[in-house]
């Protein structure tokens, strides 16, 4: 059974930047990657610790999927069964300040 996905505002603000910026080129290729985005954390909420940790937090509950070159960062609330999107990221912006 999947982990229940909660969005922090914060990761709905990322999300809608980002479709935001790549929709002023190309509308399809920003909804494109909305999908995929969203997939992949309906797939985090699935295996929730099958994706890495993160490096810069070191805890075991801090996950990020990495759908290049964003990264999804959530945190694993296993008694709670939920997931908790709290960033997605560029990589190229360097380190996300995470909730």
């Amino acid at each position: 059974m999947a982990f229940q996905i909660v969005w922090s505002q914060t990761a709905v603000e990322d999300l809608k930047g980002i479709v935001q910026y790549i929709a002023l080129d190309d509308p399809d290729a920003a909804a494109k990657l909305a999908g995929r985005i969203i997939q992949r954390i309906e797939t985090a909420s699935e295996l929730p610790f099958s994706n890495r940790t993160v490096p810069e937090k070191g805890q075991e509950s801090i996950r990020e999927a990495i759908l290049k070159p964003y990264r999804i960062i959530y945190h694993v609330d296993a008694e709670q069964s939920a997931i908790y999107i709290l960033r997605i990221w560029h990589a190229a912006r360097g380190i996300p300040d995470i909730e």
